[in-house]
């Protein structure tokens, strides 16, 4: 792998996470407090509803930044002129699209809000003000994605930072001086068009060939983005049916009272999860180079380094997680906005096993593997729809909730956990996936129990920073004896970790040798 630019990609990610996380926690509160948590339910039942419609993005950006990977590495202009243009001309329906879909759905918003009644807020002007600032974002995704395929993650990551900033600086005013929802979210508008503005200026400056440059896809690369296309419709899909169903389901059967508390601890939750994706997602483009190099044991390689990071990484922050988010939600957005234990071991689960899904969705991506398990989520999003319908109706009311994330479960279990590992080893690396397989339940099943573990130990009653800090230093101490367990018992896991120590070592001492 290229190790500056992934070096930098990743640095640039986390220095954007560690500006931003605090001012976005600082709003989430204000909201909260001047305007009512029922208005942070109805913002993430937005976020919801916008995610169902941008089924029509299709996965074109995905399929065809794929294919522009290989003729970037053979320089070939021409070709990668082609792709972007097709892939501008193609956003522009694809806005247009979601922007008619969401206009048809504004009459049927109350029926998607089980306690509409007793908000005070125009839904359809609040919705309609979402759908503008997530629409104008296909305006530039072309030149974005442009960006990316360049492995310049850290540009269009800087673009974002500068965006947020201005977006932020906005809202906090408009919450302090004027307590408007909609104002609020007609900021999110104009942060898009700032985020517009620097893209199209990044990318005219670096990439002005390909821009000018007016070229055709050749008929076999067309047949062949459109095979992949074809394919990410059916992940989009069952990507939407699984991640954006939950809530509206909450908000249409519970309400979006409850849905609001429930998305502070997923806040806190996402939170966490995209401090640890800081350190892969930029890594997409580096692997994608590393496949269209077509080296298979390089690749494998490192896809289990990766795989094994990521599971030391999940196995400290999930287990912290369970253990501290009480507290935090506490001290973040303020008292009575609670759930039950119960709650917070599901939702623990549940992200860590979505989690573990990322080595081998990062490789499927990356190698435009997308064709081979095109229906997967098509039964993956069926079954966590059907699952989710029948346990929040037979599950008893105070754990209704739980019924809807333990669908999730069920489905990444005995559907995803299957069918990616299965793609990722047949068709990149050319091998059976049964020893992964058996490898990855083993390790689920270990965090699950040192998650019970840690739900057992933490104390009912402790709260603010003493029991964050107690909390903490339980989850950590849990973390540190479950990873020596499985060192001193999986060798695989053990040899990973140590050549991870003896690179650190070696770049210590070269960076100390080049400061001598």
């Amino acid at each position: 792998m290229d190790r500056q630019k992934s070096i930098l990609n990743v640095s640039t990610s986390i220095l954007s996470r560690i500006v931003l996380l605090p001012i976005a926690i600082c709003i989430r509160r204000l909201l909260i407090q001047n305007i009512g948590n029922d208005v942070n339910g109805l913002n993430s039942l937005y976020a919801n509803i916008i995610g169902v419609l941008t089924v029509a993005e299709l996965g074109i950006g995905r399929a065809i930044v794929y294919s522009m990977y290989k003729p970037i590495l053979d320089g070939n202009t021409r070709e990668v002129a082609a792709l972007y243009g097709l892939y501008r001309r193609l956003y522009r329906i694809v806005g247009a699209v979601i922007l008619v879909g969401g206009l048809a759905v504004i009459p049927f918003l109350p029926r998607l809000i089980h306690d509409h009644a007793a908000l005070h807020e125009d839904v359809a002007l609040t919705f309609f003000l979402t759908l503008i600032s997530v629409t104008a974002t296909y305006l530039y995704s072309a030149k974005s994605s442009l960006i990316q395929a360049h492995k310049n993650d850290y540009l269009t990551t800087l673009i974002g930072l500068a965006a947020e900033l201005i977006r932020y600086g906005l809202q906090i005013a408009v919450l302090l001086t004027w307590k408007s929802f909609t104002l609020f979210l007609a900021c999110q508008i104009i942060g898009t068009l700032f985020a517009w503005a620097l893209t199209e200026a990044v990318a005219r400056h670096k990439y002005p060939d390909i821009l000018k440059r007016q070229e055709t896809v050749d008929p076999e690369q067309r047949r062949e983005i459109t095979r992949n296309v074809k394919a990410m419709v059916l992940h989009k899909v069952g990507t939407i049916l699984v991640n954006g169903i939950d809530n509206l389901i909450i908000s249409g059967f519970i309400g979006v009272a409850v849905l609001g508390r429930y998305s502070n601890y997923s806040y806190v939750l996402s939170v966490m999860t995209g401090t640890i994706s800081l350190f892969f997602t930029p890594l997409t483009s580096v692997i994608g180079h590393l496949c269209a190099e077509g080296k298979k044991e390089k690749t494998e390689r490192a896809f289990h380094r990766l795989y094994h990071l990521n599971y030391v990484l999940g196995v400290v922050f999930f287990l912290g997680y369970a253990a501290v988010s009480d507290g935090l939600v506490q001290i973040l957005f303020g008292n009575g906005l609670g759930v039950s234990r119960a709650i917070v071991f599901v939702m623990t689960i549940n992200a860590f096993t979505q989690y573990m899904r990322r080595t081998a969705l990062l490789f499927r991506n990356a190698s435009g593997t997308f064709y081979h398990d095109r229906w997967k989520p098509i039964a993956e999003g069926l079954s966590n729809l059907v699952l989710s319908l029948v346990f929040v109706q037979v599950f008893p009311e105070n754990l209704r909730v739980v019924g809807v994330i333990a669908a999730t479960i069920l489905t990444t279990m005995l559907i995803c956990f299957v069918v990616e590992p299965y793609v990722v080893f047949k068709h990149v690396f050319g091998k059976a996936p049964m020893r992964f397989w058996l490898k990855n339940y083993a390790y689920i099943g270990f965090f699950t129990a040192c998650l019970a573990g840690v739900v057992f130990l933490i104390p009912k009653t402790t709260g603010g920073v003493v029991g964050i800090l107690l909390n903490g230093g339980i989850s950590i101490g849990v973390s540190c004896a479950a990873l020596a367990v499985l060192a001193a018992a999986d060798q695989s896991f053990r040899g990973v970790i140590m050549d991870a120590g003896r690179r650190i070592r070696r770049r210590v001492r070269k960076d100390a040798a080049k400061a001598e």
